[in-house]
């Protein structure tokens, strides 16, 4: 989103300031009660009654959680806005006071802490936000509106689940979909670009299999823990050795597992390991890489059998359309002024948002809000401590309410009026 010099100038219908108070309610209320990917059935259920209140047609259910409302209002162009409901298994350290306390049970039936680290219960509020206010504005716009709470963006599965569960046969064709999410940056910056704006992530569970033995006769033994430690080292020379510089990838090992004693070699070790790109053929060249390496590691060790590589989920690239962009980095520059308005680079976290303009084949725009309070912010650049502020999937990461909020609740109106009242995208 290029930089230009136009002032702050539209203004918005409606009355933010006075529905501040319910959103600031039922984000810190969702905050506190945080549910799991697949689970968001509380969360949901605040959703569709907002939703219902709102008058939207409202569907629950789909894809298992995934709530839908349809605000008809004319003829026009549907826009289609997209929020995240579910949480991370994750112990909350924020100290505040809203702050989870919860535990649940994950798909494994492992007992866990629930938080809401990565912004989501925002996301939330957010589109409540503008969802009502465009409801309560409907005569200064045509069209149609479509709010999509979306389930199990964490673990890559709720968008998909939501298309496979009819999505696209039950609901009419956006003319656009538009996304958002909080990130560390001031709070009321909004930052976006065309082209590549998320990366693709590939997450892999390897097992190598050894022999077990006493830990004082490891010749009697073929080590995994050994075999694992040499893949992970091995591993790192990917991106390291394999890669120009000038192409980019992270490879990350998330869990090494192996044996439970001092004394005793055990026969398997499991590591699970996350790759994050921005093109699909350095994608394919890392994934290949991971399958050599691992093998070779494997038959250098003299193991049993060959290692198990087992894929546990990912994300495709998250790209921006070009002419959606434009209108939608016009529309910010008009309301918020330039100042607020920055170009980013491609990131490499990862969405499913982008399955839903993809498999559309509608064109999609996605954009970060910042969530930092701004004195924070500015204090921890003067310092080069960015690196230190809280970021998304900390235990510690917690978005300031105010200007974050409202901001939020903004650039989803602001994004779909370029479409629903102007008649861009007919």
């Amino acid at each position: 989103m290029n930089e230009k010099s136009t002032p702050a100038s539209e203004s918005l219908p409606g009355n933010l300031q006075d529905l501040l108070p319910q959103l600031e309610a039922l984000y810190t209320d969702i905050h506190a009660h945080p549910e799991l990917s697949m689970q968001e059935t509380r969360t949901a259920g605040l959703a569709a009654e907002r939703l219902r209140a709102a008058g939207y047609e409202v569907t629950t259910g789909i894809g298992k959680t995934g709530v839908v409302g349809l605000l008809r209002n004319g003829n026009g162009p549907v826009v289609m806005l997209r929020a995240d409901m579910d949480a991370l298994p994750v112990e909350e350290a924020t100290g505040a006071a809203y702050a989870s306390k919860l535990t649940a049970t994950d798909h494994a039936g492992n007992s866990v802490p629930v938080m809401h680290a990565c912004g989501h219960d925002m996301h939330v509020a957010w589109l409540v936000g503008a969802s009502t206010l465009m409801a309560q504005t409907r005569d200064s716009w045509n069209g149609t509106l479509m709010a999509v709470f979306q389930p199990a963006e964490e673990t890559a599965e709720g968008a998909q689940a939501m298309i496979d569960d009819g999505l696209f046969q039950r609901f009419p064709k956006p003319a656009v979909v538009l996304g958002q999410h909080v990130m560390v940056g001031p709070a009321g910056a909004i930052g976006g670009r065309k082209g590549v704006i998320t990366s693709a992530a590939d997450s892999l569970q390897i097992r190598l299999f050894g022999r077990g033995a006493h830990g004082s006769m490891p010749q009697a033994s073929i080590d995994p823990v050994v075999m694992a430690a040499a893949t992970v080292l091995r591993l790192q020379t990917i991106v390291a050795r394999e890669l120009s510089p000038s192409e980019a990838a992270v490879l990350t090992i998330g869990s090494l597992q192996a044996g439970t004693k001092e004394n005793v070699i055990p026969d398997e070790a499991v590591i699970k390991l996350n790759v994050r790109t921005f093109d699909e053929g350095v994608r394919a060249r890392v994934l290949a890489a991971i399958t050599r390496i691992v093998n070779a590691e494997a038959a250098a060790s003299g193991a049993p059998r060959p290692p198990e590589i087992t894929p546990l989920d990912n994300y495709s690239l998250v790209s921006n359309d070009e002419a959606a962009t434009t209108t939608v980095a016009e529309a910010f520059r008009r309301h918020f002024g330039a100042e607020r308005i920055h170009q980013t680079g491609p990131t490499s976290a990862s969405e499913d948002f982008g399955s839903f303009g993809a498999e559309w084949c509608a064109p999609s725009v996605f954009w970060f809000v910042g969530g930092t309070d701004p004195e924070t912010y500015a204090k921890a650049k003067a310092e080069n401590r960015l690196n230190e502020i809280p970021t998304n999937h900390n235990p510690r990461f917690l978005p300031v309410l105010h200007p974050t909020l409202e901001t939020g609740v903004q650039t989803l109106m602001v994004a779909a009026r370029a479409w629903l009242a102007n008649g861009a995208g007919d």
